[in-house]
């Protein structure tokens, strides 16, 4: 029989809220944004890539998680670009640095939503959404 595992929406928003609620662990988390390619997973190092900018989040990063998605307070959350490049991915640490999940960063339809994705050295870059969702199935 092949697999068909699926999860209640209840079981959806608590894992939401405990992956989430990782980020607040140690003091405030961060958002760090690079350009090229997103590694295999959140447990590979970061290599390459460069690093575009650092969101600091709010004591309490999202709000609750309804239907298997949470959204990141405190939007728009702005910072100063330290290099030059195109945001493509981005990690999300706790305050102690560890890694907690990576995601994609665009415009529109990505984890993390950003005023733009060509990031200048000096300037100001803002999150204008970013949510952390837990599939169904």
């Amino acid at each position: 029989m092949a697999n068909n595992f699926q999860l209640a929406t209840a079981t959806r928003n608590a894992s939401c809220n405990a992956i989430v609620d990782l980020l607040d662990a140690s003091g405030s988390g961060t958002i760090k944004v690079y350009d090229g390619s997103q590694p295999a997973n959140a447990n590979t190092a970061v290599s390459t890539q460069t690093l575009l900018a650092t969101f600091t989040l709010a004591s309490t990063a999202f709000g609750s998680a309804s239907t298997g998605a949470a959204t990141l307070a405190s939007t728009p959350l702005s910072a100063t670009a330290a290099a030059t490049g195109t945001a493509s991915w981005f990690r999300a640490a706790d305050g102690a640095g560890t890694t907690v999940f990576d995601g994609s960063v665009g415009t529109s339809s990505a984890d993390l939503v950003l005023n733009t994705t060509s990031i200048t050295s000096g300037n100001t870059v803002q999150i204008t959404s970013g949510t952390v969702t837990v599939p169904a199935n």
